[in-house]
């Protein structure tokens, strides 16, 4: 059952950062579950080690704030050793945003800063083939309605993913990482256009002139709205896993 299932949410964001709470919210609506479900993790000053394997079901990684996966901070590099262990080992990920990257970095893909190919607001996403027998993705439409808010593009995914999603700016937008329940997106699935809306105008300084633009374009997401749930169900329908 969902109820059974504890979450470590990774988070990359400054401690004043006041979306950290939010963040958690979100990722608690989406996925359908008890706010003492999901544990944040704060990856710039707590340690990643085995321990999560055993303390919890699967690990979830959002946004980053200020920060990006081409950082070259400890910490960073830290989580991302710890990422690539984590799916090798098959142990359930979803990322999201900043997520996606650091899988995908993680495992061999490739990440290029491109300002110039920013989504900021809700983009249209479109499935490819390989996405109508994936586990998640398989019920959604063959083009939808995505929350973003990136700067940096995934330009090669590494040779283990299976590509799901691409969008017209950023052509890898969702993959599943292996056989294992290892799966990221570039959008953002635990956001309502609500949600993003709040996330804009709390970084509108980021923004300046392009603001009105940005929240012009913020429409309803509700196709991704369960991938999480479903995710977490996916998950549920699996025996208890064992530390290795």
């Amino acid at each position: 059952m969902r109820t059974d299932l504890r979450f470590c949410l990774l988070q990359i964001r400054n401690p004043a950062d006041m979306v950290r709470g939010h963040e958690v919210e979100c990722f608690v609506d989406r996925l359908a579950v008890e706010t003492e479900q999901v544990h944040a993790l704060d990856v710039l000053n707590d340690h990643l080690d085995a321990s999560i394997y055993e303390r919890f079901d699967a690990v979830l990684i959002g946004g980053s704030g200020e920060y990006s996966v081409l950082d070259d901070v400890a910490p960073i590099r830290a989580m991302l050793d710890f990422l690539g262990e984590t799916a090798t080992r098959g142990f359930p990920v979803f990322g999201s945003c900043f997520g996606f990257q650091a899988l995908s970095l993680a495992l061999g893909g490739e990440v290029v800063h491109d300002a110039g190919r920013a989504e900021v607001g809700t983009y249209e996403v479109q499935l490819t083939p390989a996405a109508s027998s994936d586990e998640l993705f398989g019920h959604l439409s063959n083009r939808f309605a995505a929350q973003q808010g990136h700067k940096d593009h995934v330009t090669r995914l590494p040779t283990c993913a299976r590509h799901l999603a691409g969008s017209e700016r950023s052509p890898f937008q969702a993959a599943r990482f292996g056989d294992a329940p290892v799966w990221a997106t570039q959008f953002h699935p635990e956001l309502t256009e609500a949600d993003n809306r709040k996330r804009v105008l709390h970084y509108r300084d980021r923004y300046a002139s392009e603001l009105d633009a940005v929240l012009d374009i913020l429409r309803p997401s509700v196709e991704t709205h369960d991938l999480l749930a479903r995710f977490a169900d996916v998950l549920a329908a699996q025996p208890r896993r064992v530390a290795m």
